[in-house]
């Protein structure tokens, strides 16, 4: 059975994959679903410091202290960014990497860099204007054409303010990434505007196994059992 680690994406924590979570354990598989820091349960930590370092090492530490090992490691959204910098400094617990409607950043990018110029924009002007210049509030769910009532009320409840820094600090790479042969990308084919599909394909340039499921951003709310089969199939 695998181990898998899942890496939420901004605004959310642990509780983006409850809906999921079960489908996994239920064939014996073994799942951890942290927080980062500042978000969700540890919202009482966010401080303009807060960056991608700052989360990178959230999940270092998770494998390290918890003697993790042959991980599935699953990024959605920004989760794909902290999970590249995980895979890159410790490509030796890693056994699959899954990025999941998730950005895929080169050495030297930012997510900001990698966002649709418009959704930059919007974030910057988000921040500005509502967060101090250094966080974001959530976002209402129809913003990310979630429209499923019981979908928009879970992502409504639960959300928090995101630390902006994570999207414009860049990621250092140090050569680790390359050494981990088992990677995939599942994109999310059933919004727009989206970021992601120009992942998807370069992706496939690569001969990933790329894999697509025709609903919103968080397929994991939309499509539980679908997004755990996918998962699975391309796990550790």
């Amino acid at each position: 059975m695998a181990t898998f680690v899942l890496i939420h994406g901004a605004w959310e924590a642990g509780w983006a994959w409850d809906w999921m979570v079960p489908y996994l354990k239920d064939v014996g598989h073994e799942v951890h679903a942290p927080s980062l820091t500042g978000l969700g349960e540890r919202s009482h930590l966010l401080t303009p410091d807060v960056n991608l370092e700052t989360h990178i090492e959230d999940i270092l530490g998770l494998m390290k202290w918890g003697r993790l090992e042959n991980v599935t490691l699953v990024g959605h959204s920004y989760g794909g960014a902290v999970a590249t910098g995980v895979a890159d400094r410790a490509p030796e617990r890693i056994g699959s990497l899954i990025y999941l409607d998730a950005f895929a950043l080169k050495d030297g990018q930012s997510l900001s860099d990698l966002m649709i110029p418009e959704r930059a924009e919007t974030m910057r002007n988000y921040a500005d204007e509502n967060g101090e210049g250094w966080y974001l509030p959530p976002f209402p769910a129809d913003f990310w054409h979630v429209t499923d009532a019981k979908e928009a009320a879970f992502l409504e409840e639960l959300s928090t303010a995101h630390p902006y820094a994570t999207m414009l600090q860049k990621l250092r790479l140090i050569g680790g990434l390359d050494k981990i042969a088992k990677k995939a990308y599942v994109l999310a084919t059933g919004y727009e505007p989206s970021s992601f599909p120009k992942f998807a394909e370069e992706a496939r340039s690569l001969g990933w196994p790329v894999e697509e499921l025709e609903t919103h951003h968080f397929t994991m709310l939309s499509m539980p059992d679908d997004t755990a089969e996918v998962l699975i199939r391309h796990a550790a």
